[in-house]
């Protein structure tokens, strides 16, 4: 996929981020260096050194960019589902899916094994201005079943396949305990499908 035309610096990081994001989901965080991300968009390192400064403010840039691409389609199915229209278990598969199949969790491992403390700030900076967005109110219910949720889908990344068949459970149980609790949470917090709130 090499690009060869002029693109604005925003077309630019874009493109790039992109392209790191399908290093990640190949061939894992490892993988995602300003080289291996230059090569596949046919650029230079030096011209990703210019974007994002380092290798580490290409992964930190890259956990930004998945939370807020990844926090967007949540917020899109959490509204559906108070419409009606979609289900909480369409919001804890988005979750699990974004720490697991997209590399989230992963990425945040590595990027704090590899000693980027502030690895999961952006992150954590995009989920809160999630859950203030859906919180239509200012009553916060919903935040603990956030962490719960968040915390679950992290831990199912990095270690519920081997855990789940160590305990001889379903590969999805943990998915399964996390729709029943954001059930329960969003009953509490009278967010009902079909309701606002």
């Amino acid at each position: 996929m090499s690009i060869r035309k002029r693109l604005s610096q925003e077309e630019s990081r874009t493109v790039a981020l992109e392209a790191a994001r399908s290093l990640l989901i190949e061939l894992g965080p490892q993988a995602v260096t300003l080289k291996a991300v230059a090569a596949r968009i046919g650029r230079t390192h030096a011209n990703l050194l210019h974007h994002f400064g380092s290798a580490a403010g290409l992964q930190k840039a890259l956990a930004r960019h998945l939370a807020e691409t990844i926090c967007a389609t949540i917020e899109d199915v959490v509204l559906a589902t108070r419409e009606g229209s979609g289900s909480p278990r369409d919001v804890v598969d988005l979750t699990f899916d974004a720490f697991d199949k997209e590399g989230g969790g992963a990425l945040a491992s590595w990027m704090l094994a590899s000693g980027n403390d502030d690895a999961l700030d952006p992150i954590i900076d995009v989920i809160h201005d999630l859950v203030d967005d859906l919180d239509e109110f200012g009553s916060g219910k919903m935040r603990g079943v956030t962490h719960t949720l968040v915390l679950m889908a992290l831990g199912d990344a990095l270690m519920g396949g081997p855990l789940a068949q160590s305990l001889e459970l379903p590969r999805n149980a943990a998915r399964d305990m996390a729709e029943v609790m954001l059930v329960e949470a969003a009953l509490k917090a009278g967010i009902v499908p079909g309701q606002a709130g």
